[in-house]
């Protein structure tokens, strides 16, 4: 198992590792989706950024994931309104909707959007898809009920899909014209204070931004009753002329996922649940026991009997007590985002803009919106 996300083409640039010491206003740990959306974010406020990541550009689970663009948190609509009350989670919703438009309009060879399909497996999950249907409609969010090859549910048409490597890789570049210091293979291994101690170098800046899902509380230990890290798994076929997928499936109340590429490649993630403690805490490679499962979605569920050309895996986070993402300063002039519970693709983009407004403007009622409990 080569652990190669399908989205790795080869052309993710090479940044230097850390080896001085440098003063910056604002250094963000992390350098994936949610990291660098705060860098771009943080360019536009002027402030002075550096940026680390202990692996490489989108080397977490930003690059290694489903490339789902899914609007909302990770619980479904009806249980965040149940959860935080129609108002809050209306306004976090149409959020989303709105950062799924400005990617797309930011990138529109990266975005595809198809809208995504939600499959029931059962009699119960299809009641409760209807309960979902009739929440958003209430709140005027766009959903249809669904009935085609894939089964029977629902179609959320404002959902799409991405290359999640190539988006990473997008932000990078644009962060480097605008002056931004980016080291990659530079974990931090102490946050004194807004001081990032480095292996071979130190970062001395006004505010720290710890941007990290996977591992979020092992850099941030007054995290650790709070957040739990566990692995995902993926694979990805050859390109299967037999099998049309016209857009992202999420089946099993989401515990399992899918979407076919343009170039009639399948990419197929989930089964965690079924090994669950297992999962936690794993070190982020395939498994063969998940492996074996996701293998026989492919064949069964699917009916694709293409080749299997990649098998990979990523460590994200979820909270132990909220459907909430982390958002909020943990400690005097440090702040995390993570924690995204599984879907961090919009949501982590969003609270990366808003946690730059926080930091450098101490504007923080879009991450309270995001990340407050109660």
């Amino acid at each position: 198992m080569h652990n190669e996300p399908i989205w790795n083409d080869g052309t993710i640039p090479s940044f230097p590792a850390l080896n001085d010491e440098i003063a910056v206003d604002v250094c963000v740990i992390g350098l994936g989706g949610s990291g660098l959306s705060c860098i771009y974010e943080l360019l536009t406020l002027g402030a002075r950024v550096a940026g680390i990541d202990a692996s490489t550009i989108g080397g977490g689970a930003a690059g290694r994931n489903g490339g789902f663009l899914l609007a909302g948190l990770a619980a479904f609509y009806h249980d965040a309104v149940a959860k935080l009350g129609r108002e809050r989670a209306a306004a976090i919703y149409r959020l989303t909707i709105s950062e799924i438009e400005r990617m797309a309009a930011l990138m529109p060879t990266i975005v595809r959007q198809v809208g995504s399909l939600r499959i029931a497996v059962s009699p119960e999950e299809l009641a409760d898809c209807t309960a979902q249907m009739a929440a958003m409609r209430a709140d005027d969010l766009p959903v249809e009920a669904y009935r085609g090859p894939e089964g029977e549910g629902l179609l959320i048409p404002t959902d799409g899909a991405f290359q999640p490597l190539h988006r990473c890789i997008w932000l990078a570049r644009q962060a480097e014209r605008g002056g931004v210091l980016l080291f990659t293979h530079t974990p931090a291994l102490d946050i004194s204070g807004t001081t990032v101690h480095c292996p071979q170098g130190t970062i001395h800046a006004r505010q720290v931004i710890v941007a990290v899902d996977g591992g979020l509380e092992r850099l941030l230990p007054e995290l650790r009753d709070t957040v739990r890290t566990t692995r995902l798994q993926m694979l990805a076929t050859a390109p299967d002329p037999h099998c049309t997928i016209p857009r992202p499936v999420y089946t099993r109340w989401g515990y399992d996922y899918w979407q076919q590429l343009p170039d009639g490649r399948i990419a197929l993630g989930g089964c965690r649940d079924r090994f669950a403690e297992s999962e936690w805490d794993a070190p982020p490679q395939p498994s063969p026991a998940v492996q074996a499962a996701l293998e026989q979605i492919l064949r069964e569920r699917i009916g694709s009997q293409a080749a299997i050309e990649r098998r990979w895996a990523a460590q994200v986070a979820y909270r132990r007590d909220s459907i909430l993402p982390i958002a909020r300063q943990v400690r005097p002039g440090v702040w995390a985002i993570g924690a995204y519970n599984g879907t961090g693709n919009v949501i982590g983009a969003l609270c990366g803009r808003a946690v730059a407004y926080a930091a450098i403007r101490g504007q923080t009622q879009l991450l309270d919106l995001l990340g407050r409990d109660g």
